[in-house]
């Protein structure tokens, strides 16, 4: 069963524990509140915290970014289901000092009684992420050397997956044995719309920045199977949003670090799922920008 970082209040802790024997027999995670009305999860992505708090790149404190985001979540009038991390954590190496800042830094909203869910990116090392956080490590048996999930809610199933090839290269891959383990996944869980999380993006129209090396046979898995709905990533520090040709969502999330480009926001997004589609809404560090709280509609394909 995968495990990850659940909340840690009291109140919630019993509540999750009675979750996980449900899931134990299931399999994958149940979020909290599953069952219940509308559900908000907090997406985040390229969170890239240093052992050192006071480390500046790009003239970006990453622990101050990832302190501002953690306050926004928590001060949200409706508690959100969950958060997700789609990779990129560390700083640059994924040194077990940094996973060890990237766990008191993200305790404040475990105490909310938010539960969160994290992908590994190129800048992740996958041992010492699961030596420093073990809570964190995610162990189905299909992929014993993979950071994958199953993360269960009402309104849809995300299945959070490992592209990290190896540390520092740039590139991504899921290889032919999580690929298949996708495959199958999807299947035996075609009943609700599935939301794929990767930290790399898509290798589509001419992509750059080394994306997914094994797009094609991802979307040869994807496109076909109409109840996957989205792919959510980051990798390339850009918000963006797009359809691809079989009407497969494409959310490029924002960096909570720096930006590569200047006038990109940085940031993380707030997702509303319902049974019809998701409502996706931009929340950037700097409120005075233009574009803090755009709100865009994603439609399920049918």
């Amino acid at each position: 069963m995968p495990v990850y970082l659940p909340p840690l209040s009291r109140r919630r802790f019993l509540k999750g524990s009675l979750a996980a024997s449900a899931v134990a027999v299931a399999g994958g995670c149940a979020a909290p509140g599953a069952g219940t009305g509308e559900e908000n999860w907090a997406l985040l992505s390229d969170i890239h915290i240093a052992a050192d708090p006071m480390l500046v790149h790009g003239e970006v404190n990453m622990t101050r970014n990832l302190n501002a985001v953690a306050e926004q979540v928590i001060a949200w009038p409706k508690l959100v289901s969950g958060v997700l991390i789609s990779g990129d954590l560390a700083f640059n190496s994924g040194e077990p000092a940094d996973y060890a800042a990237i766990g008191g830094l993200l305790r404040p909203m475990r105490e909310h009684g938010q539960p969160i869910h994290l992908a590994l990116g190129n800048h992740d090392h996958r041992e010492h992420f699961w030596s420093t956080l073990p809570d964190a490590r995610t162990t189905e048996p299909a992929l014993p050397e993979r950071q994958a999930a199953i993360v269960r809610t009402a309104h849809a199933n995300w299945f959070v997956l490992d592209s990290l090839i190896t540390t520092l290269e740039t590139p991504g891959r899921l290889g032919e044995e999580q690929r298949q383990w996708l495959a199958r996944s999807l299947d035996a869980n075609a009943g609700k719309p599935a939301l794929i999380v990767i930290h790399h993006h898509p290798s589509l129209g001419g992509a750059t920045g080394f994306p997914l090396e094994d797009t094609p046979q991802l979307l040869e898995i994807l496109r076909p199977r109409r109840h996957v709905k989205a792919y959510f990533f980051g990798h390339t520090h850009r918000w963006g949003v797009y359809r691809e040709e079989s009407g497969l969502w494409l959310v490029n999330l924002p960096p909570v670090a720096y930006v590569f480009e200047t006038g990109r926001p940085s940031g993380w997004a707030r997702a509303t799922l319902r049974a019809e589609g998701a409502r996706l809404e931009l929340r950037c560090l700097d409120h005075t920008r233009q574009d803090h709280g755009q709100v865009i509609n994603l439609a399920w394909r049918l």
